[in-house]
């Protein structure tokens, strides 16, 4: 071996001794970028937030049975006045009330616009007597819907507050079912063709509001 060698070995080793102990002081003082202080506020007390509530409540009128009580046996001509109290419960303010109704059994009752049957609906501002279907209010009661075709009210439901609907106070409600007069002949016992006669409709009233304008609060 060359005499030479082994000094140059030993260079060869302190070079990369200090090429360790300078990456380490690279990676030391790197790390040293993301070091620094830090601080933090918070609310002492916690903020409360919670979610409002729109709700609709049917009850029978004072007096009556509501839409509970079935209609049978309509002749052409008939009226039969049902009544129901709606409140809104809810802790968001309501707008815009409707009425709608469905038919699980669609027949000529509910899809004929002109000879099925026909609703108005009546508000009065105070309980309704319903066993002599008067409004005690001093000024009467208010047409809300009137002579409308169960037909349309089935695809179309109509306006009964146009606007802010009053929380917890019930809206007093009269409505009406009419069989429009009109003209029929059975003969020897058979019924016309597509006749009025005989025929049955299950009805679901349904009442609905939807909630008031989304507003922005700052405080």
């Amino acid at each position: 071996m060359s005499r030479h060698a082994a000094p140059a070995e030993k260079r060869d080793r302190r070079k990369a001794v200090a090429a360790l102990v300078a990456a380490a002081g690279l990676a030391i003082t790197a790390g040293g970028v993301y070091a620094g202080l830090n601080a933090t506020a918070s609310n002492a007390t916690a903020q409360t937030v919670t979610s409002g509530t729109l709700k609709l409540i049917m009850a029978n009128g004072t007096g009556s049975v509501g839409f509970g009580q079935n209609v049978s046996d309509l002749a052409p001509g008939d009226t039969v006045g049902r009544y129901v109290d709606i409140t809104d419960t809810g802790t968001i303010a309501a707008q815009n009330m409707t009425l709608a109704v469905s038919d699980a059994t669609p027949t000529k009752l509910t899809t004929d616009g002109t000879n099925g049957l026909h609703a108005t609906v009546q508000s009065c501002t105070v309980a309704w007597v319903a066993a002599a279907g008067t409004c005690a209010d001093i000024l009467g009661p208010t047409t809300v819907v009137n002579n409308v075709p169960l037909s349309t009210l089935v695809s179309t439901p109509q306006s009964l507050v146009a606007g802010a609907v009053t929380k917890n106070s019930a809206y007093h409600y009269r409505v009406v079912l009419t069989l429009p007069d009109q003209n029929e002949t059975t003969t020897n016992g058979t019924l016309p063709a597509n006749t009025i006669q005989g025929l049955s409709a299950a009805l679901t009233w349904t009442f609905n509001e939807v909630q008031r304008a989304a507003t922005t609060t700052n405080g």
